[in-house]
């Protein structure tokens, strides 16, 4: 969590008012082709007939485009401390990574030794212009630019991020990750996009961070998954953004779109989130039930200190018949932060015999508030929903209980929290689950003691 960590790098921002030709200038510093040009214009042409969200559980500040910088571009190859950076954050020769520092990709491993098996991993820029009929064809896809503000804003000033192509019959032998860091004074605006064909697998892991500012910085990204025949996407998140002073003011605003589709028969989504940091957060993975026998689950822990604010949750649509959710929701609201679990299971009339089973605890120490906001809409009398939830207090009894076997305070809460959480973050994959545990222990320790 050493949020003071700040790279000097020369870089280059772009005018900093939200405009067409800002616009254009970044289609032609990424030397676009001309549909996707088209794309971002109908976004930025759209997003003025629509406002920002009002609604929500908490109070959010007035948010002005014409005073953030949105794009900002250096030299990746010849600038040493930028290389020094990702060398310090990145194991890169054991891993493959795709390096998103500010609005660009940076660095991405091991993709030469992927693609032999077929596998397409790169930063979504060089898939623009290599993979142009692939992003063509499903960009925009599962997240349309017009369904939402946050989601409109990214689709017209989309900087860069990540793309992963599957194809059929393969399990793709590594885990795949990108790394995304905000440096300098800049929103960020990556997009990811993964497709997983016929009788494929992939398990991915995504993580954020950001160095201390000055001001709010705005962290407004996409992520489309789609999972073809009888394939699994495992997309696993690990967001510690920097989460402002003692008052949580100037930290990073992180809303984020996230939606996969379960395209066709016998496909499986898997959505694993992590929320320890940002000032306020908006994140809702949701999923689209579209083929028969389809399956997701949902499991997200969360933290939050001080005055943070994190509304999340997921939202599970049914089209497809015989199809599965399960939905496992931990969070802990510690001192005067805000929880919100908001979530919707809606299945249509034609969606035949399908499950979903809904699971969220809450853990309040200090003053901090919890909120659950389900909605169950169900067309049809064949299926089968059920929800739980639970919010408790870590007592006096169980850390004097803990104190008389020789455990010290910090070493308790460390204990009990770990064990409520203990279900999710053995989902993680196995190569980060060391890192996690101590992510998540420097927070408790920092947070509690």
């Amino acid at each position: 969590m050493n949020y003071s960590y700040f790279s000097i790098i020369n870089s280059f921002q772009l005018e900093k008012i939200y405009c067409e030709n800002l616009i254009k200038e970044i289609s032609y510093i990424n030397n676009e082709p001309f549909w996707l040009k088209n794309f971002r214009l109908n976004s930025f042409y759209f997003l003025k007939k629509i406002y920002f969200p009002k609604w929500g559980n908490f109070f959010l500040k007035k948010f002005f485009l014409s005073k953030n910088c949105y794009y900002n571009f250096h030299d990746n190859k010849f600038n040493y401390s930028l290389i020094k950076t990702y060398k310090k954050f990145l194991n890169y020769k054991k891993r493959a990574v795709d390096f998103v520092y500010n609005s660009i990709s940076v660095k991405t491993t091991m993709k030469k030794k992927l693609l032999k098996n077929g596998i397409i991993f790169c930063s979504l820029n060089e898939a623009i212009i290599l993979y142009s009929d692939l992003i063509k064809k499903y960009l925009g896809t599962v997240v349309k630019p017009y369904d939402n503000f946050l989601s409109c804003l990214n689709s017209s000033i989309f900087s860069d991020g990540t793309f992963v192509y599957i194809p059929k019959n393969t399990i793709c032998p590594i885990e795949l990750s990108s790394y995304f860091r905000i440096n300098d004074e800049v929103g960020q605006f990556e997009r990811t996009l993964i497709i997983c064909d016929d009788n494929s697998q992939i398990s991915y892991l995504e993580g954020c961070t950001a160095s201390i500012k000055k001001k709010n910085q705005l962290h407004s990204a996409v992520v489309e998954l789609i999972s073809m025949k009888n394939s699994i996407i495992k997309y696993s998140t690990v967001q510690n953004w920097y989460s402002g002073d003692k008052y949580n003011k100037n930290g990073i605003f992180n809303f984020v779109t996230k939606r996969g589709i379960c395209l066709k028969n016998k496909s499986n989504i898997i959505w694993i989130q992590i929320e320890t940091g940002s000032s306020i957060t908006w994140k809702y993975p949701s999923c689209i039930l579209k083929g028969n026998f389809s399956n997701n689950e949902f499991y997200s822990i969360s933290i939050s200190n001080k005055y943070q604010q994190i509304d999340t949750g997921t939202k599970i649509i049914y089209l497809g018949n015989y199809c599965n959710s399960y939905i496992n929701s931990k969070s802990i609201s510690i001192n005067n932060s805000f929880q919100t679990y908001r979530g919707l299971i809606k299945i249509y009339s034609f969606s035949k015999k399908s499950k979903n089973f809904s699971n969220c605890d809450s853990i309040i120490i200090g003053n901090g508030k919890v909120f659950t906001f389900p909605i169950n809409l169900i067309n049809n009398n064949n299926c089968l929903i059920e929800h739980e939830a639970s919010i408790s207090k870590i007592s006096f009894e169980e850390i004097f209980f803990l104190k008389k076997k020789g455990f010290l305070e910090n070493n308790c809460y460390n204990l009990l929290i770990n064990n409520f959480f203990f279900e999710i973050i053995k989902k993680i994959p196995f190569e980060f689950s060391s890192e996690i545990n101590q992510l998540l222990n420097s927070i408790i320790n920092y947070s509690i003691i």
